[in-house]
């Protein structure tokens, strides 16, 4: 079975491509992309158009690979035996098993997602190596290996915080998302909301595309941002003419909270027509 997008995704053909050849390959994909291109949500309709069973992985700033893996609850078991718990005796009561884990010892193939790799410690993927390339780890508490029943379908991404090691994108697939020309978010939107206007859509991605072009945005608008953006429109029923109207000495569009999201981004926004007033005089 190959991944060919589904209903409520829209896909590239080059990401596609890139999804097949990395079951193919057997590999980790490692997708990157701006944030709000659909990293994540990559991996949850990849699950879906293929049957599979998602197990989502997300990473932080203090997580540690051999969380992934399983962790030992030492204190808990020292109480225990103070206690004369019975349950002290077998040390698989305080082994807390990880994603991986999780996803090595199921029953049927599943789709393993490791969201946001790059927020972690840059010795983070390295010290998955061994585990993603032979899919197989060692629980030291119990002298077991535990491997793989079935190579599950590995999905990482990545917001570009940081450089991965070399090592570690040796052993991945590597796809870049980018962002979707104007056709490619027409289509995403009319996912999202069928039958919306197509004169609503066309001005608002006219707005939309006009904000991502202005120099020294801090951050640019993304499509999940201008999906939020449509939706407040239509609710607070904001129509086509007002965003036609665009005036370079308004600051904003209408409801651009759901578009720019910091300060300096506003305010460099602010400047700009303030700019152009006073070259209008």
């Amino acid at each position: 079975m190959k991944f060919e997008g589904t209903d409520r995704y829209v896909a590239s053909d080059d990401l596609k491509l890139a999804v097949n050849a990395a079951i193919t390959l057997q590999r980790p994909l490692l997708v990157k992309g701006e944030p709000g291109t659909g990293k994540t949500l990559l991996a949850e309709e990849l699950a879906e158009s293929m049957g599979c069973r998602l197990i989502t992985w997300h990473v932080k700033s203090t997580t540690k690979a051999q969380q992934g893996l399983y962790e030992y609850d030492a204190v808990s078991r020292l109480r225990d035996s103070q206690l004369g718990v019975d349950r002290v005796q077998e040390v698989r009561n305080y082994l807390k098993k990880g994603k991986l884990w999780e996803a090595f010892e199921a029953d049927e193939r599943v789709v393993l997602l490791i969201d946001e790799i790059d927020k972690a410690d840059i010795e983070f993927p390295n010290d998955l190596l061994q585990e993603l390339d032979r899919m197989e780890f060692y629980v030291y508490e119990t002298d077991e290996t535990i491997r793989a029943r079935y190579r599950p379908i590995i999905i990482i991404t990545s917001n570009n915080e940081k450089e991965l090691p070399d090592a570690f994108l040796r052993r991945c697939f590597f796809h870049y998302i980018t962002f979707p020309d104007r056709a490619t978010l027409q289509r995403i939107v009319e996912v999202h909301y069928p039958g919306i206007r197509e004169a609503l859509v066309s001005e608002a991605l006219e707005v939309f595309f006009d904000l991502r072009k202005v120099p020294g945005l801090k951050k640019k608008p993304s499509t999940s941002e201008l999906v939020d953006w449509l939706k407040l429109l239509m609710a607070d029923d904001i129509g086509d003419s007002v965003l036609r109207e665009r005036n370079p000495t308004k600051a904003i569009p209408p409801l651009a909270g759901a578009l720019v999201k910091n300060e300096q981004d506003v305010q460099l926004l602010e400047r700009l027509a303030f700019m152009s007033r006073r070259a209008g005089r």
